[in-house]
C-alpha cells in the first residue's frame, strides 16, 4: 500500500486514543473549552521542537509561506478549534461511539468542500456514499429519548463537527499545497507547527477572557492533558503528511478505520451499549464509507 494509506490509519489510531482522554477530561475535570485547549497547549511545543530539530539534521531550508498559505492554515486551525469543541460537548449528549460517528460525517463533506475549495471532483458512486450516509446520519440525530430530529443538541454539534472537520483538512491540504519543498516532512511539519501555534494562542486568549482559571486547571491536569497533547501531535503529524501526499477525501475515507477503534474503546473501556436505532445508522453509515472507498 501507498504511503499515506499507513500514515492515514496511524493518525486515526492516535486521534481515537485522544478523544477518548478528552472524554475523560471533559467528564471530570474540564470545561468543553479546557479539554479543547489541553490538546494544542501541550503538542504545539512538541511539534516546533521536533521539525526544528528534523530541518536543522537533515539542513532542510526554512521555506517561504506565502499570503495563500497563512490563509489556509489559519482558516484550518481555527474550523479544528471549533469541531474539536464541538465533539466534546457531544460526549456529554450521546455515547462515545455515536459521538465519533456523527464526527465521521466529514468523509463525505470533506469531498464537497475539496470540489468547491481546491477543485477535487466527486464520482457518481460518491453522490451515491453521500446519500447513503445522509440516511445513517437521519438516524443517529434521533435523540435517545425521544424529541426534534435534527433540532437537538447533539445532531448539532455532531454534523457541526463533519463540516468543521471537512474544513479544516481541506485548509490543511491547501497549506501544504503552498509550501515549494520537495520533502513531505518540511511540508507537513511547518504546516502543523504554524498551525498549532495559532490554535495555542486564539485559545488561550479565547479562555482567559471568557473562562478565567480554566488554564490554570488545564495546566494542573498535566498528566492527562500532557498525553492528549502527545496522541494530538502524533496523530496530527499523521494526518498532515497523508493530506500532503495526497487528497484530501481520499485520505479522510482511509480514516474511516477510526471506527473500528472507536467501538472496541466504546465497549470495553467506557461500557457503553448502543440501540439498535443507532446501530443501524452506523451500518448505513460505514456502508457510505465503503461505496465512498470504492468510488475514490
Amino acid at each position: 500500500m501507498a504511503l499515506w494509506i499507513y500514515v492515514s490509519i496511524f493518525a486515526a489510531f492516535m486521534q481515537n486514543l485522544r478523544f477518548m482522554l478528552q472524554k475523560h477530561l471533559k467528564a471530570t475535570k474540564l470545561s468543553t473549552g479546557g479539554a479543547t485547549f489541553s490538546r494544542f497547549l501541550f503538542s504545539s511545543p512538541l511539534v516546533a521542537l521536533g521539525i526544528w530539530a528534523y530541518m536543522s539534521v537533515t539542513q532542510a531550508p526554512v521555506p517561504a509561506l506565502s499570503g495563500a498559505f497563512w490563509v489556509y492554515a489559519m482558516s484550518g486551525g481555527v474550523a479544528q478549534i471549533l469541531a474539536t469543541a464541538c465533539v466534546v460537548a457531544l460526549f456529554a449528549e450521546r455515547n462515545f461511539a455515536v459521538g465519533i460517528v456523527f464526527k465521521k460525517t466529514e468523509v463525505v463533506l470533506t469531498a464537497l468542500i475539496g470540489l468547491v475549495v481546491l477543485g477535487e471532483g466527486v464520482s457518481t458512486l460518491g453522490v451515491v456514499a453521500i446519500a447513503i450516509g445522509f440516511a445513517g446520519v437521519v438516524l443517529l440525530s434521533d435523540p435517545p429519548k425521544g424529541g426534534a430530529r435534527f433540532f437537538n443538541k447533539a445532531a448539532g454539534f455532531g454534523l457541526g463537527s463533519g463540516l468543521l472537520f471537512g474544513v479544516s483538512a481541506v485548509g490543511y491540504r491547501g497549506a501544504a499545497l503552498q509550501i515549494d519543498s520537495p520533502d513531505v516532512i518540511v511540508r507537513a511539519g511547518v504546516s502543523l507547527a504554524v498551525a498549532t501555534a495559532f490554535q495555542t494562542l486564539i485559545m488561550a486568549a479565547w479562555l482567559a477572557w471568557r473562562d478565567k482559571g480554566e488554564i490554570g486547571r488545564v495546566i494542573a491536569s498535566w498528566r492527562v492533558s500532557s498525553l492528549v497533547g502527545v496522541t494530538s501531535m502524533c496523530g496530527s503529524f499523521g494526518w498532515f503528511v497523508a493530506f500532503a501526499l495526497q487528497n484530501a477525501a481520499y485520505v479522510k475515507a482511509v480514516g474511516q478505520v477510526e471506527l473500528v477503534f472507536t467501538f472496541l474503546a466504546s465497549y470495553f473501556i467506557f461500557k457503553e451499549r448502543s440501540t439498535p436505532k443507532e446501530l443501524a445508522g452506523i451500518a448505513l453509515i460505514v456502508v457510505s464509507i465503503l461505496v465512498l472507498v470504492a468510488a475514490l
